[in-house]
């Protein structure tokens, strides 16, 4: 049995989760690319040091993960904005690619992250590489028996 939602809040909560993806990824990619050693240094803020814990800085590296947010951010906001299902799909399976890949890394090779930041910095991986695609599989819900 299909649950009963309505599809316009099916629509609505897809559209503000890209959407929210997308201006996060516009955050973060933005302060990488303009600042790359703040960014290093203090990623992703509240007194963590996640990215600094893969020492050493590499400016080229930090300014291209900038622009690898900034790409995910344009595919996030056209699958808000778009709201179909082929660009919410592109959208979902190419940012589980990365994701996956990117929580791959991080779940063999630890920096020099205490257990807690391990634990915290691995679950927002594993929350980047399933969220996008859990949102373009919202619409499954639109569609007639």
């Amino acid at each position: 049995m299909k649950p009963s939602l309505p599809p316009e809040s099916v629509r609505a909560v897809r559209r503000l989760g890209f959407a929210g993806l997308g201006l996060l990824n516009v955050a973060w990619g933005g302060w990488a690319v303009a600042a790359p050693r703040h960014f290093f240094d203090t990623f992703p803020g509240f007194g963590l040091h996640w990215t600094a814990s893969y020492p050493p800085y590499n400016q080229h590296l930090t300014v291209d993960l900038g622009a690898t947010m900034l790409t995910l951010a344009a595919l996030f906001f056209g699958a808000a904005i778009a709201d179909r299902p082929a660009v919410s799909w592109l959208a979902g399976i190419a940012t589980a690619i990365f994701g996956t890949l990117h929580f791959g890394y991080h779940a063999l090779h630890a920096g020099h992250m205490g257990a807690t930041d391990r634990v915290l910095s691995l679950l927002s991986l594993i929350g980047g590489a399933f969220l996008p695609p859990a949102l373009a599989a919202t619409h499954l819900l639109e569609e007639s028996d």
